[in-house]
């Protein structure tokens, strides 16, 4: 046989040789790959989610305070003569506080009381002489000008002498005591930082912030843990918002008014609130574990696509986190379960098997 006709045929072979081995390499990491993903998917588990209208209760602590606080202070300046009590001192409503050295007020008064009876003098002595038509009509009504101012005059001393002395306001108790016998007490400046408590509004003040102050309102309620009682709750309601941050820390004050429920309360007692807003928003609920990851406000969930087999990664927004449950308020629409079980192990290119799927043979 020629052995130019097996030359000029080795190369056509070879190159179906090497064609064929292609081939065969191709189709078996196809079958390989095919039989990997058909024997190792992704074991998942699926979870419902629930939507509906919910508020999420906001944690808050503050301190327990009186709203009958006052700072007590005498009208007038002068020398402090006598304190009569001390601090945490529990006093009763009208009690003498402490008093001013009364010589100087006590010789106001009577320097206005005598002005008075001069004028008085004056105003009859002309009265007698304008019926004698010996003074004329404007003397006898100037005299009695007189007599009114210096009748006011007394009258102002004579309070002023009264508000020489502090009385407490109320029943209540003395937190602090700012002066001692002796000092000099200008008109206005407080002596005693006074708590009362006849009538037990007892209030907790604080700051929210302003995502929480946009969904709470007066008359919202509030569960108090005062921590002097431990294992006891107390009730409370929202009787004041301010309508403007505070500048200082930029949250929004708030004031709770709690019942006491019959138990001792004093000032300055910790606690903790949870306020519950009567406002509500349409969120769905997941459960914690389908939450892959989270960054602040944002966190993403996996459900599994239509075919059964392939996955797909959701973006929500986080409107808050409940025990077991996150509260999404978007990113789920047209969802109604998701992976709850094997999430950790996903992409969004895995393949995964639905352990608990009923739904798809």
């Amino acid at each position: 046989m020629n052995i130019n006709f097996f030359r000029a045929l080795r190369f056509p072979i070879a190159a179906i040789l090497a064609f064929a081995l292609v081939k065969c390499g191709d189709n078996k990491a196809a079958t390989t790959a095919g039989e990997k993903t058909g024997e190792d998917p992704i074991q998942v588990k699926l979870q419902p989610i629930t939507t509906g209208n919910y508020s999420r209760n906001l944690q808050y602590s503050g301190l327990i305070a009186s709203n009958a606080e006052a700072r007590l202070s005498f009208k007038i300046g002068g020398i402090v003569s006598r304190i009569y009590v001390k601090e945490g001192d529990h006093v009763s409503k009208g009690q003498l506080l402490a008093s001013l050295d009364q010589t100087e007020i006590d010789a106001q008064v009577q320097q206005a009381s005598q002005n008075l009876d001069k004028s008085k003098r004056d105003e009859s002595r002309i009265s007698n002489l304008y019926r004698d038509t010996v003074a004329s009509l404007e003397q006898l009504q100037n005299t009695r000008t007189q007599v009114s101012v210096a009748t006011e005059a007394l009258r102002i001393a004579r309070f002023n002498q009264q508000y020489a002395q502090i009385h407490a306001p109320s029943g209540g108790a003395i937190l602090q005591k700012l002066m001692n016998e002796g000092e000099l007490a200008t008109a206005g400046n407080a002596v005693f930082l006074f708590n009362g408590t006849d009538q037990r509004d007892w209030v907790v003040r604080f700051g929210v912030s302003d995502r929480d102050w946009v969904v709470l309102k007066k008359g919202d309620k509030a569960t108090v843990y005062i921590e002097a009682y431990p294992g006891q709750t107390f009730t409370g309601i929202i009787t004041k918002m301010a309508e403007g941050a505070d500048p200082s820390n930029g949250t929004y004050p708030i004031e709770v008014t709690v019942s006491p429920a019959g138990h001792k309360l004093a000032p300055g007692l910790f606690c903790t609130l949870q306020l519950q807003p009567s406002s509500q928003q349409t969120l769905t609920l997941i459960p914690i574990e389908a939450l892959v990851e989270g960054d602040g406000k944002t966190g993403w969930v996996y459900t599994v696509n239509t075919d059964g087999r392939t996955v797909r990664k959701h973006p929500i927004r986080i409107a808050f986190l409940s025990k077991d449950k996150v509260a999404v308020s978007e990113g789920l629409d047209n969802v109604d379960r998701v992976i709850t079980e094997g999430v950790g192990y996903l992409t969004e290119t895995s393949v995964v098997k639905v352990a608990n799927d009923t739904t798809s043979k």
